[in-house]
């Protein structure tokens, strides 16, 4: 049985992950990077509290010897399903099975101001690029002279109130406090503006009404500015624009408000469901097709009896969903029946800062917030890294970062474009 898996993220990687060795099954998975990353703690390589290499790891370092797991580097171009055949673009590969298990990307809602000149937070790349913005503003603004481009190079504009927006918004008010003023003692007579706005009434809307009043107020103690039913409807000349007709002038638009899926070349239009997830029946199998399934953020299951507008997208849900497609695949390959996924709610939970964060448990149904929820943060985040060496030079740098208030990562680095 060869089984091809798009997509190498939480949900990919931990579905090859349970095939390893499975006798009979061959395992191909494709992604357009040629490592893995852990998207929840992006944000802290954005303001250089973390490396890159701390939440990333190498796939064919990950598959070396590993026999029935194979890595390939390329992009999905096409799909063939008459012939069970993809085309990428540096060639091609046939399967018995296809899995797409490629995310979400980010959705500017047609806003193509927006798409061209926010910063946005959804990849490691992006991270990178927005932590050389930050901090290259931030030089700028050290010897500008003008009080108003000045300000216009400090203020940030973070849209989008989930848990990325939350914990970006609470980590620049930190280091503002804690870190920007004592190395750049330039910027110590201009006020500095951290804005935290969301088209909704409430952060962290899929939280319980606790978190949501918890995080607001934790966000504004630190110094944050909440701006919310602020919706953004446009960007330019660094001035960001919202529904209410209320300006914000800012060199740092920083997006962290939505996603979508992606649309594949060769998958029958009505085999799409709501915001271009693929639609699957109870086995994450793709509606309209005979082989071919999806999970995680690329499709929408509306099986599950608990969750009839489809499931929310956590991490949890990828992980949860790469199990049964493999018990599922282990199944079809013994030609035993098949097991309908059914969501198990574990929760969820965001980082407001230092000593500071959300849990909502659902059964029994608990909420915590301030260190112990903290704690509890710190520790799933820790041990849902891929590898010892992650977890090891996350929990360094967290441990140095928490005594020392600081990080020595503030660093611009990128390559020469020629």
């Amino acid at each position: 049985m060869e089984i091809v898996i798009i997509g190498g993220g939480f949900a990919g990687l931990n579905l090859a992950k349970e095939l390893l060795n499975e006798k009979g099954i061959h395992v191909t998975l494709v992604d357009k990077n040629n490592y893995n990353f852990f998207p929840p703690l992006i944000y802290q390589v954005a303001t250089a509290f973390l490396e890159p290499s701390s939440i990333s790891y190498p796939f064919r370092k990950f598959f070396a010897g590993k026999k029935n797991l194979q890595f390939r580097l390329g992009e999905l171009q096409k799909v063939i399903p008459a012939e069970n055949k993809i085309i990428l673009n540096n060639g091609e590969l046939t399967y018995d099975y296809l899995v797409f298990a490629t995310g979400a990307e980010t959705s500017y809602f047609g806003m193509e101001n927006v798409k061209k000149n926010a910063i946005p937070m959804k990849t490691l790349n992006d991270a990178i690029e927005m932590r050389n913005t930050i901090l290259k503003n931030l030089e700028k603004a050290a010897i500008c002279k003008d009080i108003r481009k000045r300000r216009k190079l400090l203020t940030i504009v973070v849209a989008g109130g989930g848990p990325t927006g939350v914990e970006l918004s609470g980590m620049f008010a930190e280091m503002r406090k804690n870190i920007f003023l004592k190395e750049y003692p330039e910027l110590g007579t201009t006020a500095s503006n951290i804005y935290l706005v969301d088209g909704g009434d409430a952060l962290l809307s899929p939280m319980s009404k606790e978190s949501q009043e918890d995080t607001l107020e934790a966000v504004t103690k630190l110094g944050v500015v909440v701006k919310l039913n602020s919706r953004v409807t446009d960007y330019v000349d660094d001035t960001v624009f919202f529904s209410n007709g209320e300006t914000i002038q800012t060199k740092n638009l920083i997006w962290a408000a939505g996603v979508s899926a992606r649309e594949f070349e060769g998958i029958p239009t009505e085999s799409y469901g709501r915001g271009k997830r693929l639609a699957t029946d109870a086995f994450n199998k793709v509606n309209g097709t005979q082989n071919i399934y999806a999970i995680w953020d690329t499709c929408i299951q509306l099986t599950d009896k608990n969750f009839p507008q489809g499931h929310k997208k956590l991490s949890k849900l990828a992980i949860q969903q790469g199990l049964i497609l493999c018990k599922n695949f282990k199944s079809i390959n013994q030609n035993k029946p098949l097991i309908p996924f059914v969501y198990k709610d574990k929760g969820a939970m965001a980082i407001i800062g230092k000593n500071k964060a959300v849990v909502d448990l659902p059964s029994p149904k608990l909420h915590f917030k301030g260190f112990f929820a903290w704690i509890i943060w710190l520790f799933v985040h820790l041990i849902s890294l891929i590898t010892y060496r992650n977890r090891i030079l996350t929990f360094y740098n967290w441990m140095t970062a928490y005594f020392a208030k600081d990080q020595s990562l503030r660093m611009i680095i990128r390559p020469d474009k020629k």
